[in-house]
């Protein structure tokens, strides 16, 4: 197991990814990172779409005007959903989860990219989660709050640079 300090270093987004299918048991894991992943009340109330249809996939990657083209390339797509109305923190709870599986990928050597949704839409007005929910007959009460793209990784990423980080942004007892 690596160890979580060099797994936040080496987690890095990718968008290009192999045709390589990925192993199912990968599939589970990636997907047990986010149903243990903590959530308010511990309500685990999100739900996840697993999309590996190649069809699907290319429609997914048109949900949005731009940043989500990528996804037509990828191997497989989890999107990541909420009910808005029976949990006031989905989004959280969702983006929680969302981060989870992405560390869990990348743990298994794995590339991933979140692709926001939420909020996100085409240039005729049209939301990303009126498309995506016609795409996978999502049920009205669930809302989408971003689809992640997983994969094998097709390019390579230099780690986190720990000369980098912005401790100036990190305050101490008062701002």
């Amino acid at each position: 197991m690596t160890e979580f300090k060099t797994l936040a270093q080496m987690r890095r987004s990718h968008r290009k990814f192999t045709s390589e299918e990925i192993d199912a048991e990968d599939v589970k894991l990636i997907l047990r990172a986010a149903l243990m992943s903590p959530t308010s009340k511990g309500q685990r109330a999100w739900e996840f779409v697993v999309v590996d249809d190649k069809l699907d996939l290319e429609k997914l990657s048109d949900a949005k005007a731009m940043g989500g083209q990528f996804l037509k390339d990828a191997p497989l797509a989890i999107v990541v959903l909420g009910d808005p109305m029976a949990n006031d923190c989905w989004i959280e709870d969702g983006s929680i989860a969302a981060i989870s599986m992405q560390y869990q990928a990348e743990e298994l050597g794995l590339g991933s990219c979140w692709v926001q949704m939420r909020g996100r839409g085409l240039s005729d007005g049209t939301s990303a989660d009126t498309v995506i929910r016609g795409i996978l007959d999502i049920p009205e009460n669930l809302s989408v709050l971003c689809v992640l793209a997983v994969g094998h990784k097709a390019d390579e990423r230099q780690p986190q640079n720990e000369d980098k980080l912005k401790w100036e942004r990190v305050h101490l007892n008062k701002y």
